[in-house]
């Protein structure tokens, strides 16, 4: 066990809603029994990603002591949802022109404490005004 920066997830706010789940490269997050949940914590590398999408506010980033994380095992477990086909079928979208990350780079952003997903062409338009 190390202390390090993990991904906290409130349950009595959390709405189960699963957009969590898609921006997190390392599939870290899965719903379980209807609530957004961090499956193993060596998946998790705190990155954060998921916050940005979360509706409810339910996701927060924590220091704490938990195993280390594990590329080896984030590869591991991502062949293995590849096999089984349990890739996340939730599409995110830029807030701004409804592009999606196949048209775009999509970035995670805070705007008037809104999380919003913006695709690297509104982002100047955003900054800039």
């Amino acid at each position: 066990m190390v202390l390090r920066k993990i991904v906290k997830i409130d349950q009595e706010l959390c709405n189960g809603c699963g957009r969590c789940v898609s921006p997190c490269a390392e599939g870290a997050i899965q719903i379980v029994d209807g609530k957004a949940k961090v499956i193993k914590d060596e998946l998790c590398d705190g990155a954060g990603f998921c916050l940005g999408i979360c509706p409810t506010g339910a996701m927060t980033i924590e220091e704490r002591e938990a195993e280390a994380f594990s590329h080896q095992a984030v590869e591991e477990h991502l062949a293995q949802e590849k096999s089984t086909d349990q890739s996340p079928a939730i599409e995110i979208k830029c807030h701004q022109c409804g592009c999606n990350d196949q048209q775009a780079a999509l970035l995670p952003m805070r705007k008037r404490g809104q999380s919003l997903w913006i695709c690297a062409k509104c982002l100047p338009q955003l900054i800039h005004g």
